[in-house]
């Protein structure tokens, strides 16, 4: 069962890794063939920036999945593991959505489409919502010795003689 699990792991990052590869190639190409057909710089560089973001998220999925499925990571602490995983995937995710949000706003303002601003809105709201949701997954899941029932005092300041 274990060769099994880590054969899909490895099967899986591998297929992250590939679709991250050819979105870096699609960003390359995108960029190429906007500057080549004469639209604005600007905007070729709005839907590459907005591919880019895609691969980068789909690499740290690859990352994360080679990283937890891995046959020497099976031995270690599995909530540090995932602790450290998914707070790295989540925060990829946020930026790729906070771009994207941005992305849509430089869109709506450039072909005067202010009634559909309330789209990136929603994105940056909901962004918002997922980040503030690690937040507290990240304080919930903390190693006893950094919980919230240890209390530092305040000692005062001892002046050099």
């Amino acid at each position: 069962m274990r060769h099994l699990r880590a054969l899909m792991a490895w099967v899986f990052a591998g297929m992250f890794f590939s679709i991250a590869g050819v979105l870096v190639a699609l960003t390359g190409y995108q960029f190429v063939v906007g500057i080549a057909s004469g639209t604005e710089i600007a905007s070729a560089l709005l839907q590459t920036v907005s591919t880019a973001v895609v691969a980068l998220a789909t690499f740290e999925l690859a990352i994360g999945i080679t990283r937890e499925y891995r046959s020497d990571a099976a031995d270690g602490n599995i909530f540090a593991n995932v602790r450290r995983t998914a707070t790295r995937f989540i925060s990829v995710v946020c930026i790729a959505l906070i771009l994207e949000a941005l992305i849509m706003v430089i869109k709506y303002s450039q072909l005067e489409l202010a009634g559909n601003l309330h789209y990136p809105v929603a994105i940056i709201g909901g962004a918002s919502v997922l980040l503030m949701a690690l937040g507290v997954f990240l304080m919930l899941t903390r190693p006893d010795s950094e919980g919230p029932a240890r209390r530092v005092e305040s000692r005062p300041l001892r002046e050099a003689a």
